[in-house]
């Protein structure tokens, strides 16, 4: 029998015994799990039967051999112990844990700082000889390619995604010491010891083998790299190093390769040219090898490095290398074996034999500006992070270390552990800024990511530790102010995400603040407890200035705070709150510049009574009490009749709260909206002493057992108006057109993707949002109420049915959206919208961001289709509490009860980072489009609808004319009994003059395509059916249910299919709470039997 064949079948037969372990391995576990789940029951077990540790662990023993350790398979048999429902894994036995906790943050430690040392990712060489190393890594950054060579003549060339796009193998039988690529030939130069070799990558075929070597050279070559000439059109200079000390500057042109390469010597593996061609100057400027030459564009000039003591560093222009002028030069004790130039500090970093790192500026060479100590062995490699000031040393030990390079200290120390004695030393080492990689090369390739990339796309976002109740931004610091559950006020810079200040127990021990609110100056802002006490603070210092108590009498929760915002007063010296507590009362809180109690003024009269039996409107009154004090809305009472009657219908006593609340205060204007659990909305209007009810749903107080009593809910509300000032301002920046959001993984687009749709637009109309200096809504502009160009106010709401609507004040409803998410109606959470409203933002249940485009809809006549919505983007995998858009930077705040507030680019949905990472935000706008690790959706685009049916025009194609032909064809062809082939014809110069319009039509053709075509050949071509909106809304029943009869159609007193019930009353009540709100189209899909 073969070596082979017993090789194998000893290895199925190894694979065949562990199987039948593991088997028996489950077998045991399950027998200890029944025996410990009896023993807590009480059952009696006889011992004999019992299995004890010494049992456990001699049957493991006895399943995988004498290898497991005792320690391993002792807290294995603990733990299944302690907790018999755990997942048990036979990996555990062998000391192989899988934690459970997050693996990211527990690593995110002093030592993985910088660069993720664990997630290193190591690629071999293919194809190379054996014992072979990369002597040389280069990136071209502009096409995201890094080339390498090895020491045997392997070049390889890697995509951004490093899989090799192709690779050739130099046949020399001297070693490489250095590449690089040439800018202008588009080639790669690499150096052999001898030899400068020129490689055509973009070859294709049996001529990808083909390379130019250019020989013979004075002396050994050991490095080279290529002088970037912008001004000079197919010619590349490239600089050279070598044993003896010179720097060689050689001009290569695109003759020199393409011309010389005669049509009979293709087929030549590589050609060679003679070195005396070409036109080189050189110069000795050390007295010992050259170890490493760069050339710095910052500075205009190249730098050279050897191990002479006196003559280490070489800094000068190229113009130098054609005299013996003195040049500046860098002494250093037994010479540099690298260095590297940091353009942002302005300073060259050099290392060598010494163990030390030196900083000198680039004009003085007497002395460094600055010394890192801390390599136990020779520096060979250094490299800079332009982006984050860092520059990484390598040893020869093959140790790195990280410093930052502006406060000179050590960030990270780590070790390349990993290979045997032949592996020990790394030849080569570059940072790819593009991808945030430090690259290093040895007999294979190891790529370092840094912590910032990881983290970014795997660690779990987190701003507190418990969930997010309140998030304001102060756009007048520029600053995001988050208080979570445990009543921790943090406050956080906007463009870095750096924490400001925190306050602990704001309100006292175990408190929990509830809601807060900023003032329009910026310098104050409130909080508000779920006890009832509220609380003003000093936004810059964070200090408290004024507090209102807890009542004596007040009951716990009964004052719950669920929103507060600051009102204009008309006088200077005082602060006025409106409050909207859990129970719906809405009340006014002053605070006296003198005093520091605050004080409740008023509190709203409670009309929801008066109004949910169809009254339209209730005047008011303004009350008796202290009405000398100025105040924006005054104290009022309800003028109501005499005999007014009880409501006929009794709704649940919560139905009537209202749940959340908005103000408009400006000239002209001074209102209060309200929306409330039943779906009813609510203007209090104070100019016309009225409160009106401006919508109300049908039977939203009809009591049902089988659907959700909070149905018709409104979870948030808000005023849009445009002051004059922004009506006459033009529009700036463009949000989320087609050019912008154009990129790899960005908003995904209509081609190639089931996840977007078209919104019908206005030809002509822009989709603009200003960005620039903001304005607030309500200031105060004279004569706008009555300026023609200041439309009237309207009301956007957002509802639990997952729609959003908007209204007039009049109660007319302009427009009713369910946005779309590529999800079914999820409730609407947040309202938000940019100081002149063109912007609109929503967020719902389940964390998805709404931005829609309302500029050209708040224009009367409120166009239907002029309300877009723009993009859409899963920001968060729980619930979203707020979301923000911040106009000057053009990026969306998000707060979640996740425990994160994350930042967004409002441009594409971009994820930018959240506030309390390591690292600090980078709000330009950038190419790299990464995800948290909870969100695995792509932001959705929303386009142009294209039109339904399309008039196209076919021409008809020049035709053959054969009498025309024959009239002018030769009489070889004429006389033929055969007709002439096609060959023939096609031959034959008059073919093409016998060519002539047909004479069927002299119209053209006209077709009319009714598919979509951005729809597909299958789904575009389908039928339309428009099935007319329901008068009311509804909720789908559960099949088997008749508890709805009526249809959302107005028929009433029409049977439905027979059903039959098959569950009880409980078991469909709690399915039916919990269904997701929808819209009743029954009556569409199941139509009405007539009699």
């Amino acid at each position: 029998m073969d070596i082979r064949e017993k090789k194998h079948l000893n290895t199925a037969c190894r694979i065949s015994n562990f199987r039948k372990s593991l088997k028996g391995f489950e077998k045991l576990i399950e027998q200890t799990v029944a025996q410990k789940r009896d023993e807590r029951a009480g059952l009696f077990i006889h011992k004999e039967d019992a299995i004890d540790y010494d049992k456990f662990y001699a049957s493991v023993k006895e399943l995988f051999g004498p290898d497991v350790k005792n320690q391993d398979v002792k807290r294995f048999y603990r733990r299944l112990c302690n907790n018999t429902d755990a997942s048990a894994d036979w990996c555990e036995i062998f000391g192989y844990f899988s934690s459970e906790e997050d693996p990211i943050a527990s690593q995110l430690d002093e030592e993985n700082l910088v660069f993720f040392v664990s997630r290193k990712q190591r690629i071999l060489i293919s194809g190379s000889r054996r014992r072979d190393v990369i002597k040389s890594i280069v990136k071209v950054p502009h096409l995201d390619l890094l080339i390498t060579a090895t020491q045997k003549g392997l070049i390889t060339v890697f995509n951004n995604q490093m899989r090799i796009q192709t690779s050739t193998n130099v046949t020399d039988t001297s070693w490489i010491t250095g590449c690089d690529y040439l800018l202008q030939l588009k080639r790669i130069v690499a150096t052999t010891e001898r030899t400068i070799i020129v490689w055509d990558y973009k070859a294709q075929g049996s001529s990808q083998e083909n390379y130019f070597v250019i020989k013979p050279m004075d002396h050994c070559l050991l490095c080279v790299c290529v002088v970037p000439l912008t001004d000079q059109l197919c010619r590349d200079d490239i600089l050279l190093g070598d044993d003896g000390g010179f720097v060689s500057r050689f001009t290569v042109n695109s003759d020199d390769f393409g011309l010389r390469q005669a049509k009979s010597k293709r087929k030549l593996q590589n050609q060679v040219l003679d070195s005396k061609n070409f036109k080189s100057v050189k110069r000795k400027l050390h007295n010992d090898w050259v170890m490493k030459i760069r050339y710095i564009s910052a500075l205009n000039c190249f730098g050279s490095c050897s191990l002479d003591s006196n003559h280490s560093l070489v800094l000068e222009s190229l113009k130098r290398l054609e005299d013996n002028l003195p040049v500046r030069e860098f002494s250093m004790p037994r010479g540099a074996n690298t260095f590297c130039y940091c353009v942002k500090a302005n300073v060259i970093v050099t290392g060598g034999d010494d163990k030390v790192i030196r900083l000198w500026h680039p004009n003085i060479s007497t002395k460094p500006v600055g010394k890192l100590v801390g390599h136990m062995f020779s520096i060979t490699e250094i490299v800079t992070n332009e982006k984050d000031q860092h520059v990484v040393s390598l040893s020869s030990a093959k140790v790195f270390r990280v410093w930052d390079i502006q406060t000179l200290s050590l960030l990270q120390v780590f070790h390349d552990s990993q290979g045997g004695p032949g592996d020990m030393q790394i030849y080569s080492m570059i940072y790819d800024a593009n991808h945030g990689m430090l690259i290093t090369g040895s007999s294979v390739m190891d790529m370092y990511p840094l912590t910032r990339m990881i983290q970014d796309t795997k660690q779990i976002p987190h701003t507190h530790e418990r969930e997010i109740n309140v998030m304001l931004y102060n756009k007048y610091f520029h600053q995001v102010l988050t208080i979570c559950s445990e009543s921790i006020i943090r406050v956080w810079e906007l463009e870095t995400g750096l924490q400001v200040y925190q306050i602990l127990d704001s309100h006292g021990f175990n408190i929990e603040v509830t809601s807060a609110a900023i003032d329009e100056s910026g310098f104050i802002f409130a909080t508000g407890a779920y006890n009832g006490t509220v609380k003003i603070w000093d936004f810059g210092s964070g200090q408290e200035m004024k507090v209102l108590l807890e009542g004596k009498d007040w009951k716990e929760d009964d004052h719950y705070l669920r929103r507060l915002m600051f009102l204009k007063s008309p006088e200077e010296q005082q602060h006025l709150l409106l409050a909207l507590e859990r129970n719906g009362t809405v009340k006014m809180i002053q605070g006296k510049e003198d005093d520091i109690y605050l004080m409740v003024v008023w509190e709203l009269p409670d009309v929801v009574p008066f109004l949910q039996d169809g009254k339209p409107a209730v005047h008011l009154r303004t009350s008796t009490r202290d009405r000398n004090m100025a105040l924006p809305f005054p104290d009022v009472e309800l003028i109501v009749e005499r005999k007014f009657s009880q409501p006929t219908h009794k709704p649940a006593i919560n139905l009537l709260q209202v749940n959340c609340i908005d103000s408009l205060q400006v000239e002209g204007y001074n209102l209060i909206a309200a929306g409330t659990l039943s779906g009813m909305i609510i203007l209090w209007n104070f100019v016309t002493s009225t409160v009106k009810k401006v919508y109300r749903p049908e039977d939203c107080f009809t009591v049902n057992p089988d659907l959700d009593p909070k149905r018709f809910k409104i979870n948030d509300i808000l005023f849009l108006f445009r002051t004059p000032e922004c009506a006459r301002r033009p529009s700036q920046d463009s949000i989320c057109s087609s050019s912008q959001c154009e990129s790899s993984k960005g908003p995904q687009s209509s081609k190639g993707s089931k996840q977007s749709i078209h919104d019908s637009e206005v030809k002509g109309e822009r989709t603009d949002v200003v960005a620039g200096e903001q304005q607030s809504v309500d200031k105060k502009h004279p004569g706008s109420a009555n300026s023609p160009e200041s439309p009237p106010p309207i009301l956007v709401t957002a509802h639990e049915d997952g729609h959003l609507r908007l209204w007039t004040m009049e109660g007319r409803l302009l427009k009713d959206m369910l946005p779309f998410t590529k999800h079914s109606a999820i409730s609407l959470t947040s309202l938000y919208a940019d100081s002149c409203a063109r912007i609109l933002l929503a967020g719902n249940m389940e964390g998805h961001v709404i931005l829609c485009n309302i500029s050209s809809f708040l224009d009367p006549p409120h166009d239907e289709k002029k309300f877009k919505q723009l993009l859409s983007w899963r920001a968060h995998s729980l619930e979203i509490i707020k979301v923000i858009y911040v106009e000057e930077k053009q990026v969306v705040l998000t707060a979640s009860i996740d425990g994160s507030v994350r930042l967004w680019h409002a441009l594409n949905g971009h994820y930018c980072g959240y506030f309390g990472q390591r690292r600090v935000f980078e709000l330009s706008q950038t190419n790299d489009f990464i995800l948290p690790c909870d969100v695995t959706e792509y932001p959705i685009e929303i386009k142009e609808e294209s039109k339904f049916t399309e008039k196209q025009k076919y021409e008809y194609p020049l035709i053959f004319n054969r009498e025309k032909w024959r009239k002018m064809s030769s009489m070889s062809l004429l006389f033929k009994r055969t007709p002439p082939k096609a060959f023939e014809v096609e031959r034959d110069f008059k073919f093409f003059k016998s060519l002539s319009s047909p004479k069927i039509r002299r119209y053209p053709l006209e077709g009319f395509m009714t598919e979509n075509r951005e729809a597909g050949i299958v789904f575009g071509s389908l039928p339309i059916y428009r099935i007319p909106s329901p008068t009311s809304l509804r909720f789908l029943p559960l099949i088997g249910i008749e508890a709805q009869k009526d249809s959302s159609d107005g028929i009433t007193g029409k049977k439905k299919g027979g059903h039959v019930q098959h569950e009880k009353v409980s078991r469909r009540r709690s399915l039916k709470r919990n269904l997701v709100p929808q819209i009743n189209l029954a009556s569409s899909f199941f139509p009405a039997i007539p009699k």
